[in-house]
């Protein structure tokens, strides 16, 4: 019996335009939690460790739910499971607004994660991925990718922003009605099922039990680890870091004629640039990732990270480093995603790309939350960031390493 044909799809369909809505405003409240770490610890007298710890718990809660949500949209719907992470997010976030605990926050946390991997990456790939046809499937990914980063750009600073105008609690209030708003679209969500007949006759168990013995599939986890660190490290930290180790903003200068006269604005407009640069690194990622090998272009990511990375802390840190390192990290920033989900698909299949991306990303998140939580704790203990960035390094290159051994190639599916 010969395999179910393959849809022909332009580039842009409303399966890809509502996904990148999604991803752009989860993405963009998510990346704003950095700039209210010295807000919340100035107003409660928390040391830097309460508020990261919570930001640490998201992470891991969003790693934690992404396979679930993941199996839950293979099973019952995309549209049902981005429903249940869009309520769950905004009540995590109304909830916060109320903490006046570290302990609060922290369990408040959980649900901010959980909601955040519903309307994440593991679902709205997973959905894009199926909607797209084979020619156009890397670079849809590499656009819904993008899509997060779009978010990261205005997330920090309209953070920020509204910080001068009101209280933290009534931005996480506005930023929980925000995220219900995106379930407006969901009505043109809708994708096929783009899998072949054998892939479709297969069970989950089955599928999941021949990506566990794989070698690669194992080295694609232990690979993203860094990834998720050194992503979640800077977004929850940089703008703290900036704020304090950064040289004075030069009165006159071109950042000073710009408005950014303060150091803590150049903290939450270099999340902003890391972000516009991403947008143009991401979708040469998903150009690349039609026409090179998926893991040779992720070992290269991973090695030009760890060299910025190693250079920036090396120098002195200056308005002009911070920019020029937020504009090279950007863009290597998210191109991981795109490689990394391809490569999945490419090896394992359509079918249950959601479930299987979705473990990987547990890597991410479990490297989101050892990243922000060490860097509160080190912190606090020693008054730096230093040592947690070098470590930050260290996982970038080995990261570069373990890709090189993946066999890109599709796994064999079982025969009737």
């Amino acid at each position: 019996m010969q395999d179910a044909p393959r849809l022909k799809t332009s580039l842009f369909t409303p399966v890809l335009v509502v996904g990148c809505v999604i991803i752009m405003v989860s993405f963009a409240i998510r990346a704003s939690f950095g700039v209210f770490q010295i807000p919340i610890a100035e107003e409660f007298g928390w040391l830097r460790a309460e508020f990261s710890l919570a930001i640490a718990i998201q992470n891991l809660a969003w790693g934690i739910g992404q396979p679930i949500f993941g199996a839950m949209a293979e099973k019952i719907g995309d549209r049902k499971a981005i429903i249940f992470g869009a309520v769950i997010y905004a009540a995590g976030l109304i909830l916060s607004a109320g903490a006046e605990t570290p302990i609060a926050h922290q369990t408040y946390a959980w649900l901010v994660g959980f909601g955040i991997a519903g309307t994440g990456f593991g679902v709205i790939l997973a959905v894009v991925g199926r909607a797209a046809s084979d020619e156009n499937r890397s670079m849809a990914l590499a656009v819904v990718t993008a899509a997060g980063s779009m978010g990261q750009i205005f997330g920090a600073p309209v953070a920020e922003w509204m910080l001068g105008m009101m209280g933290w609690q009534m931005v996480f209030v506005i930023f929980a009605a925000v995220i219900l708003s995106v379930l407006l679209a969901l009505p043109f969500m809708r994708a096929p099922v783009q899998a072949n007949r054998a892939e479709l006759e297969e069970a989950m168990g089955t599928i999941l039990l021949r990506a566990f013995k794989d070698p690669s599939y194992a080295l694609i986890f232990l690979g993203f680890f860094s990834c998720g660190y050194q992503l979640a490290f800077i977004t929850a930290h940089f703008p703290a870091f900036v704020t304090e180790m950064c040289g004075p903003i030069l009165a006159g200068g071109v950042l000073h004629i710009m408005g950014i006269t303060t150091t803590s604005a150049l903290g939450a407009v270099a999340i902003s640039l890391i972000g516009a640069a991403n947008v143009g690194g991401t979708l040469l990622a998903g150009w690349a990732g039609k026409r090179y090998s998926k893991k040779y272009l992720l070992a290269g990511i991973y090695t030009g990270r760890t060299v910025i990375a190693a250079l920036f802390i090396m120098l002195p840190i200056t308005p002009t480093s911070v920019i020029v390192f937020s504009i090279a990290m950007g863009s290597l920033w998210l191109a991981t995603v795109p490689l990394t989900s391809g490569l999945i698909a490419h090896i394992y299949g359509l079918r249950y790309m959601g479930t299987l991306y979705g473990i990987i990303f547990f890597s991410h998140q479990l490297g989101s939350f050892v990243g922000v939580w060490l860097g509160g704790r080190m912190y606090d203990a020693y008054g730096t960031y230093t040592t947690v960035w070098w470590i930050g390094v260290a996982v970038g290159a080995f990261s570069a390493i373990v890709h090189l051994p993946i066999r890109e190639r599709p796994a064999q599916l079982a025969v009737a």
